[in-house]
């Protein structure tokens, strides 16, 4: 007998001794020759009884105005949500935060977005309950439920709730969306990314886009995305055709840059050669005649700030319609996709047992293009205006849409394509900032096809409406934590009654210290600043002038009550305030564009000025040292150079915003600086000695503030080789989503001296150094 078999008769033996009244009932477990009573565990999505449970597809767009849907009465294709508005339902009253990140942690948490701490994008968030981009373990997300349930899960695209100093390989990795309940994610992290060479991540690993789509096109990331949501739920159908999938699918378009293939682009050509003020009207008229809006919403006036299309020239209007042909050909394309996706879960005949819940817009379209629109969006972001003439040679070149540009409409395009309502994203004093289209079929649960739903509802809706279908509750604790109670509620009661009485009859919102509140059928608002204000004027939030709507008779927020109505102002007004302290709004934080800057927020780079990293290194801006306004000096350490050497030794950021080091093709050391409409190359007078160990930019700024010029110094083992300036310096942000990078180029050149292709340095390079130095010019 061997030892194990001793210790298991021992036990038994003591078993019996001391429990004499249990000696006639079998012990089970312990027996090492039978194992009939051990069964192996169910597969959890049967055990759990969600075999034959619906599928989930739900879809966000990003930065979509009301107007801009074909369904919705705008003029542009877009025959996925068409279609699953014919076959289910069009929600008129359906509402965001009006701004990405705290509309995407709203919709995963169904808590009011302060509440899930991103009442801000990720990369403005400060110190404040509400506003630190943390969401809270207290606000699991649903998807977490589904999974844990044996739901599939995936998510495919942006994802923008990730904070910007939690992005880096070393994490921590806990909001991250493997974290958050999804067995897959294949996307990016930032705000946007570029649609021909994105910053991509599959789960928690950095990734080189692939050469090609898969039918053999060139590469875009939206039609790259269909197709590994395609692939992943056909994978799990071969394996598990029982097992119902969650896909997340949330492309990046059409948020800035508006790239799309030119034969999408070019079957636009001149039709918004009429200009935005016909383009609005018309979509309003489309919406009456579909029955999307009643009959007697009123068409708002053009704000004052923003010009009638028939006061520009002929060539602000040359430039404009091409912008906004850009920016269709964008949003076909995207629906494309889409439509894609849905005819795959055709095929596999699931469309019948699938719900899809198609959000056209995370809040409404974007204004922050300005008055000329942009050929660059970093540079609204940095404060930094560009020349016109630039926007003109694109356009008559045919290249707007291309990768050369990270381009961006005119702000009247978007206040047109946010009809019948006034303003735009970023504005949730207003509908147009807030209202979104979604339209939701479901063959098994919804009968009613092509109707039209008016209930009030709000992003946090989502959440406990894909629960109730899914016939699963949010539980008390996650991983441990108590929960937090969901502020939205299940819109499923609205399915097959269009006439059922509304259950979100509170809803406060605050972006950017602009202010709105919904009570049962009544809205009050109070607008700090216009969408493409880079900084506003100093205002007290409490002096700021409101306006009052019935929106019960007044369905497009037309007819300001304020005056005759002050008494039902001032209760509004208290309400909101109540309201937002409720959900950690307050105290509001009103700053804008200067808060871009990671030196208020946490950071990987926090008390150090000392970089070292190797070869092959890369990591997102908001884990890198703030180098924007300071001086500071880059070091790459070298084996030894030999002839014919070249490539990256470090860059960050790129074509639309950054620095690089590199060694050109002849021999020389350059130091190349995009200000984001600019670039400035600093080059050695001489080609770099033979045997080099230390290569050496020193960066002095003239000042310690922003927009400061700088004197750069070139160095090959301490001896100066080459000197130049760069005029201005970029203030707050290089990126949204791009690298640095040690050793080769991830993302786009900062100057076309190279390719991303040919960036890797050939020599042998061990690391590169970025030393802060206290240093300046003046």
């Amino acid at each position: 007998m061997n030892n194990s078999s001793k210790k298991i008769q021992a036990l038994m033996a003591g078993l019996m001794l001391t429990a004499p009244a249990m000696s006639q009932v079998p012990v089970k477990g312990l027996s090492v020759h039978e194992s009939q009573d051990s069964k192996p565990q169910e597969l959890n999505f049967k055990a759990n009884g969600i075999d034959g449970n619906p599928n989930i597809v739900m879809v966000l767009l990003d930065d979509v105005g009301f107007a801009q849907m074909g369904a919705t009465g705008g003029q542009i294709s877009t025959p996925a949500f068409d279609q699953i508005a014919d076959e289910g339902l069009i929600y008129n009253r359906f509402h965001t935060t009006a701004l990405s990140s705290p509309t995407r942690a709203s919709i995963l948490s169904g808590r009011n977005h302060h509440e899930a701490e991103t009442g801000i994008i990720m990369e403005l968030a400060n110190g404040n309950d509400g506003y630190t981009s943390l969401m809270p373990k207290e606000t699991g997300s649903f998807a977490k439920v589904l999974q844990v349930a044996g739901y599939s899960t995936s998510w495919f695209g942006k994802n923008h709730n990730v904070p910007a100093w939690e992005a880096s390989f070393v994490g921590p990795f806990d909001r991250w969306p493997n974290q958050l309940g999804f067995d897959y994610f294949y996307g990016f992290l930032g705000g946007d990314t570029d649609q021909f060479h994105p910053a991509l991540v599959e789960n928690r690993n950095r990734i080189e886009p692939p050469s090609a789509n898969a039918d053999g096109s060139k590469y875009h990331l939206t039609h790259d995305m269909a197709d590994k949501a395609i692939s992943y739920i056909e994978s799990v159908n071969a394996l598990a055709p029982e097992k119902p999938f969650f896909v997340y699918f949330s492309p990046g378009a059409v948020h800035a840059p508006h790239q799309a293939p030119k034969e999408y682009i070019d079957k636009y050509k001149g039709k918004f050669d009429e200009g935005w003020d016909v383009f609005r009207e018309r979509a309003w008229e489309n919406m009456i005649a579909k029955g999307i809006i009643p009959e007697n919403a009123e068409l708002t006036p053009r704000p004052e700030s923003l010009p009638a299309w028939d006061s520009l020239t002929d060539e602000q209007r040359m430039v404009y319609a091409n912008m906004m042909e850009v920016f269709a050909g964008f949003t076909e394309h995207t629906d494309d996709q889409i439509k894609r996706l849905y005819d795959a879960v055709d095929e596999m005949g699931k469309l019948d047992n699938t719900i899809f819940i198609y959000i056209a817009g995370d809040n409404g379209a974007s204004a922050e293009g300005g008055m000329e629109g942009l050929l660059n969006e970093m540079a609204v972001f940095n404060g930094i205006p560009e020349p016109w003439e630039d926007k003109v040679k694109a356009v008559k070149d045919g290249t707007l849409g291309s990768e050369k540009f990270f381009n961006h409409m005119p702000a009247g395009w978007a206040w047109a394509v946010n009809s019948p309502y006034q303003w735009t994203k970023q504005i949730c004093s207003h509908l147009g900032g807030v209202r979104n289209a979604m339209a939701i079929s479901y063959p098994t649960g919804i009968k009613e096809k092509g109707g039209v739903r008016s209930q009030f509802t709000h992003v946090t809706d989502i959440a406990p409406t894909i629960l109730e279908i899914a016939g699963l509750e949010m539980p008390d604790q996650i991983d441990g934590v108590t929960q937090k109670p969901m502020d939205g509620s299940s819109i499923v009661y609205s399915f097959d009654d269009a006439g059922a009485e509304e259950t979100h009859k509170v809803q406060y919102f605050e972006i950017f210290g602009n202010l709105g509140l919904y009570y049962d059928g009544w809205w009050a608002g109070a607008m700090r600043s216009e969408p493409w204000q880079v900084s506003a004027e100093e205002m007290n939030i409490l002096d700021m002038p409101w306006e009052l709507y019935n929106l019960k008779e007044d369905f497009s927020q037309g007819k300001n009550l304020a005056a005759e109505m002050p008494e039902k102002l001032e209760y509004m007004k208290y309400l909101f305030f109540a309201e937002a302290a409720k959900n950690n709004a307050l105290p509001i934080d009103d700053r804008r564009a200067e808060r871009f800057r990671s030196t208020n927020r946490p950071s990987l780079a926090s008390g150090r000025k000392n970089f070292k990293y190797p070869n092959g290194f890369s990591v997102p801006e908001g884990a890198t040292p703030f180098t924007k306004f300071v001086s500071h000096q880059l070091t790459a350490d070298l084996k030894g150079y030999k002839r014919g050497n070249k490539g990256v030794l470090i860059t960050q950021g790129g074509r639309f915003g950054g620095f690089s080091m590199f060694v050109d093709k002849s021999g020389n050391l350059i130091y190349a600086y995009n200000d984001t409409t600019k670039p400035f190359v600093v080059k050695s007078k001489n080609k770099i000695p033979q045997g080099t160990k230390e290569l050496k930019a020193e960066i002095i700024m003239d000042e310690m503030k922003p927009y400061t010029p700088a004197e750069i110094t070139l160095y090959a083992d301490g001896k100066e080789i080459g000197k130049g300036r760069v005029d201005r310096t970029i203030p707050n942000l290089f990126s949204l989503d791009e690298m640095l990078d040690v050793g080769k180029d991830t993302g786009t050149p900062v100057v076309d001296l190279y390719t991303v292709k040919s960036s890797k340095y050939t020599g042998t390079l061990n690391s590169v150094s970025i030393d802060l130095l206290d240093k300046y010019g003046k």
